[in-house]
């Protein structure tokens, strides 16, 4: 009988467990990687729709909800295949045939050199009024952000949506809340003909954000670098859209 009591064996056991855990733990993430995968699209398709104001925020009476509720998934494909028209990838002004802007990952492309960056941009059409959706990379406190932006022809927003990997809770993590998000709808980028972005302020003086051409939002309570990393992010990204949205228009 072998002695268990040995240092030998313990360590022998425990290198085994390693080995058999492991293989069991490879074998689950190869299982799960293709619903993985799908769950990952289908969350792309609801943050996208969600942009250009395609959600289930109000019940079936028209009465708002008063959170955010994007399209479900069993719905969200064939609501995006019906909204979504088009879509391009942009390089150094160019549009890139053959590309496709689904398949650009952000995160890669924010580390790149901005002439060398891929841009994607999704054209949806809902009651006969065309948006020009665009997705989002930045920082915030503690990790990413992103999200969607959407523009109407006058290159005012119509709808956005946040979210972030490790703000904090209560504070920056409110970037994904139905109330910091809804007060860009409406908010213009241009300011006397030129571009502006849009600026998360502090003390900006318009706390229920009735005023839509100021080129700024209220910021949230205990969060200014998560909303600057959002200032950032919005304003780097859609300046350089715009030339390509006013050629599509």
């Amino acid at each position: 009988m072998a002695n268990t009591d040995g240092n030998g064996y313990t360590i022998g056991f425990a290198t085994v467990m390693v080995f058999v855990v492991g293989g069991i733990l490879a074998a689950l993430a190869t299982g799960l990687k293709p619903a993985i995968k799908e769950n990952e699209r289908f969350e792309k398709q609801q943050s996208i729709l969600y942009a250009m104001g395609v959600n289930e925020n109000t019940d079936e009476e028209g009465k708002d909800k008063g959170s955010v509720n994007f399209v479900p998934t069993d719905k969200v494909e064939e609501a995006y295949t019906n909204y979504i028209k088009e879509s391009f990838v942009i390089q150094n002004g160019k549009i890139l045939e053959g590309e496709d802007a689904f398949k650009v990952d952000m995160k890669k492309q924010s580390k790149l050199p901005k002439s060398e960056r891929k841009l994607p941009l999704y054209v949806g059409e809902r009651d006969g009024k065309k948006f020009y959706v665009i997705p989002l990379y930045g920082k915030g406190l503690w990790d990413a952000i992103w999200g969607y932006v959407s523009l109407d022809d006058k290159l005012i927003v119509q709808g956005a949506t946040f979210d972030h990997k490790g703000e904090t809770p209560g504070l920056g993590a409110n970037i994904k809340e139905r109330y910091f998000m809804d007060d860009f709808i409406g908010e213009q980028i241009m300011n006397n003909g030129k571009y502006a972005g849009i600026t998360v302020a502090k003390g900006n003086n318009d706390p229920i954000n009735k005023t839509k051409d100021d080129n700024e939002v209220d910021a949230m309570a205990g969060a200014t670098i998560t909303g600057d990393g959002v200032t950032v992010m919005i304003k780097s990204t859609l300046k350089s859209y715009i030339p390509h949205i006013q050629k599509l228009k």
